[in-house]
């Protein structure tokens, strides 16, 4: 196949002629096609970086028939159709910190590969149709998934037809996709131990939406790990993730116990929102009230004061999903699997 040079440029020829081999052996390495010699694969891509050579990658993919992109698909609707106007998914999508984590985590994996994400927003039924139409045409090779709705189908709707994909989280029921997720229960138990052994004796929690696992999870462990305190029942609040729900959830728990002296949130920015509850109510953080977050978000760090709080390593589980993915299209028959990371607690100082 030809791979002309453009003013000038390298071709397959230079690079067969540096690494002393065929036109044809440089073609296999460099499109990736197997039974090369590991030492003639060395010494081409040696060749390959000698000459600045860089591949048309138009025509390696009609020898590969791979479109050498992915899609990171950021998925806001769940099953029950009520969708999101695409003003308010997209302000959900590009004001959260978290999923600026992930995309950084995704790419910061593939630019070394020369590889670069295609963002698509499944922020409706027809968008969901779109994505799942976009992949089986093979205009990207699969897809990271971030579902914000616990009944989301996409994930799902692309294992059913075949396509390549890795999801974050654990999926609230069994089905044959990859995912990548942090041990949530593990990261509760953390701010339980760190409130009872600052000497908390009223905590209180606020919980993300329960029909999501890593809700569920964190609000389990929590719950468990101030029972082995002695600690048996945990007055608990339901917030959705944002800063206005922590701030209706700690105006509820202040309402309902008054002398409480500690607080768990189960993200940064509903823990946000109750420090600026508490501030309001002239309650001082730390001194009466000790409040730890989660996720280490750039909320923890912007909140007065900085927040203590459990850190879940987006970033890393993030190029864990572009890592997996990419083995998912090397290797299309393979059996799904699961990473699990593990949370650490950060101190600052509001707890």
């Amino acid at each position: 196949m030809s791979d002309k040079a453009v003013s000038g440029s390298p071709t397959l020829e230079d690079v067969a002629r540096a690494a002393g081999v065929s036109r044809a052996t440089v073609s296999r390495v460099i499109n990736g096609i197997r039974n090369v010699d590991p030492a003639i694969q060395d010494l081409v891509r040696r060749a390959v970086e000698a000459t600045g050579y860089v591949p048309n990658r138009a025509a390696r993919s009609l020898v590969t028939r791979r479109a050498d992109s992915i899609a990171l698909v950021l998925s806001g609707a769940g099953d029950d159709e009520r969708d999101l106007a695409p003003d308010e998914a997209e302000g959900d999508v590009f004001t959260d910190p978290f999923f600026g984590r992930i995309a950084s985590g995704v790419v910061g994996f593939l630019r070394p590969r020369g590889m670069h994400p295609v963002l698509m927003l499944a922020d409706s039924a027809d968008a969901r149709q779109q994505v799942v139409t976009h992949l089986r045409q093979g205009h990207t090779d699969g897809a990271v998934v971030v579902s914000t709705h616990a009944k989301d189908p996409l994930p799902e709707r692309l294992a059913a037809a075949r396509v390549p994909v890795v999801r974050f989280a654990r999926p609230p029921r069994p089905m044959p996709v990859s995912y990548v997720d942090l041990a949530h229960q593990d990261g509760a138990r953390l701010a339980a131990d760190h409130l009872v052994a600052r000497g908390c004796r009223h905590v209180v929690t606020i919980a993300g939406p329960l029909d999501v696992p890593a809700s569920q999870d964190r609000l389990t462990g929590f719950r468990d790990a101030m029972a082995r305190h002695g600690h048996p029942y945990v007055p608990t609040a339901e917030g959705n993730f944002t800063q206005d729900s922590g701030e209706r959830a700690m105006a509820r728990l202040l309402a309902q116990e008054p002398a409480l002296d500690g607080v768990f949130a189960a993200n940064d920015l509903m823990a946000a929102g109750a420090l600026h509850v508490l501030r309001e109510q002239g309650r001082d953080v730390p001194g009466q009230v000790a409040v730890v977050g989660f996720d280490d978000s750039s909320a923890a760090r912007a909140s007065r004061p900085a927040l203590t709080t459990v850190r879940q390593p987006v970033e890393d589980m993030a190029g864990e999903m572009a890592r997996l993915l990419l083995d998912r299209i090397a290797a299309p028959e393979g059996r799904p699997t699961s990473v699990i990371f593990d949370p650490s607690l950060v101190v600052r100082r509001s707890a």
